[in-house]
């Protein structure tokens, strides 16, 4: 059983660990920390799910994913059947697997958990599952019944691009994937550490698609290379599902154009070295020099666990509010810690310091929370008085992202106020005929299950508008 700590009148449960390497071997390099189980602990692990009878595990999943079917045939030795359980509700069991937060999803609603003992591992059996099924060839090829003769035109070639490329495939369809980069996959590939997600893991899911019949024009940006008017004089549909990928910046005295790193072009960098890319100019890196990471997101415990394999000679995370109040996984703050991380909570930056063009350390005022007002979140407040300067070579700024100004290339898209595309309520359509959105585009910066579910979701809206010619436009 694990503890549980009683704080400000509410119980918080310890986050379980996983089986992982030690904290000084995996620092070492980008390895998956994870230690994949044999089929003997697998096996045991899934049994030990109680069956409950109401699957919270499975109403946590934003893919509604038949966890309590594949964990029972897991655990009688049928994992190839598990596999094509799996494989109906997600097109990518073996990813989500490996980088769901399952400390606040499936894991969290864990019958297990809610009683106080450790959650059934679900995520380590499931990502075991496509490890298997990849490694002795059950996962069959898109080969469609039949072939139609309408085409889809999808941007971005993430999480939700690929997911509904799938699909629409899978029913036949002519499908084309554009993506800006020169890889696809997108946040999986470049945004995503290795020591998370390997990317052999997504380029077999690629390669895949590739053999499926789908088409990938890679280093294509849609509003510079082509126009969204082109695609849709191209394709019968076209689905956007770039993603969001403009930073939110800090706003603070001392801040210039060059003395902070985005913390999307410092994972890209390293990710790029990964994949063998040469070295380029400009390229970050934090061997020998003291880091400060600013946020609390899943982003920012990406970098901070970066800069640790990267040599840096301290790293540190400032978030405003404190360890129960931040939005990153729980668990991903327990392997940073591990590995020598330290955090700052109730710190909020007041500004950089520097000397010269050089940035010599952030300066940060003490918040605390105030009592929250009923049905709302506490808020924060400064302490007076209670300033602190934190040493630092380098500051990443992990504050989030916002949508592009995708309009500028299309100004008769519609959309919502803080900039992601408007959709139709359970259509995906937008309001241009024909174009439909899904994934962070139209829900904001959130997790890669959201965007797989709505990419598969998307894909069987567009079969259905393709089929009937009708369409819910947003308005």
């Amino acid at each position: 059983m694990h503890k549980t700590l009683k704080q400000g009148g509410t119980f918080v449960v310890e986050p379980r660990r996983l089986s992982k390497a030690s904290a000084e071997l995996r620092t070492r390099g980008f390895g998956e920390i994870t230690i994949p189980p044999s089929t003997e602990t697998a096996e045991k692990q899934a049994s030990r799910c109680t069956d409950c009878g109401v699957p919270f595990c499975q109403n946590a999943c934003p893919l509604q994913n038949n966890i309590p079917d594949w964990l029972r045939l897991s655990a009688e030795n049928e994992a190839r059947e598990a596999w094509r359980v799996a494989s109906l509700t997600s097109t990518m069991p073996e990813i989500c697997g490996r980088i769901c937060p399952q400390d606040r999803l499936c894991e969290g609603g864990c019958t297990l958990n809610q009683s106080g003992w450790d959650a059934v591992t679900i995520g380590s059996v499931e990502a075991w599952l496509g490890d298997q099924a990849f490694a002795n060839g059950w996962v069959e090829p898109i080969r469609p019944q039949a072939e139609r003769g309408e085409s889809v035109g999808i941007v971005g070639a993430g999480p939700a691009g690929l997911a509904a490329a799938d699909r629409l495939r899978s029913e036949g369809y002519q499908v084309t994937v554009y993506d800006r980069h020169d890889r696809a996959g997108g946040l999986l590939i470049y945004g995503i550490p290795g020591f998370k997600l390997e990317k052999h893991v997504v380029q077999r899911r690629v390669d895949r698609l590739i053999d499926g019949g789908v088409q990938f024009v890679l280093g294509c940006e849609v509003g510079k290379d082509v126009t969204l008017t082109e695609l849709r004089d191209r394709h019968d549909v076209v689905l956007l599902a770039m993603g969001v990928y403009q930073p939110r910046v800090l706003s603070a005295p001392g801040r210039g154009p060059d003395s902070t790193v985005a913390a999307l072009s410092y994972l890209t960098h390293q990710n790029r070295r990964d994949l063998g890319d040469a070295e380029q100019d400009g390229w970050h890196e934090a061997r020998g020099k003291r880091v400060v990471v600013i946020g609390g997101g899943d982003t920012a415990m990406d970098c901070v666990r970066t800069a640790v394999r990267q040599g840096a000679a301290s790293v540190t995370c400032l978030y405003r509010r404190d360890r129960e109040n931040m939005p990153g996984s729980a668990r991903e703050v327990v392997n940073a810690e591990e590995e020598g991380v330290v955090f700052e909570w109730l710190g909020a930056p007041k500004a950089l310091l520097s000397q010269g063009d050089r940035v010599t350390g952030v300066r940060a005022a003490r918040m605390q929370l105030t009592e929250a007002a009923p049905g709302e979140r506490r808020d924060i407040v400064p302490v007076p008085g209670a300033d602190f300067d934190i040493p630092a070579d380098i500051v990443i700024e992990a504050l989030g992202f916002s949508p592009e100004p995708f309009a500028a290339h299309e100004p008769n898209l519609t959309l919502r106020d803080d900039g992601t595309i408007k959709v139709g309520a359970v259509s995906f359509a937008t309001s241009l005929p024909g174009v439909f959105a899904a994934g962070d585009a139209v829900r904001g910066a959130s997790l890669v299950v959201w965007a797989v579910r709505e990419g598969q979701d998307a894909a069987a809206e567009i079969d259905r508008y393709l089929k009937t010619r009708t369409e819910e436009v947003a308005a």
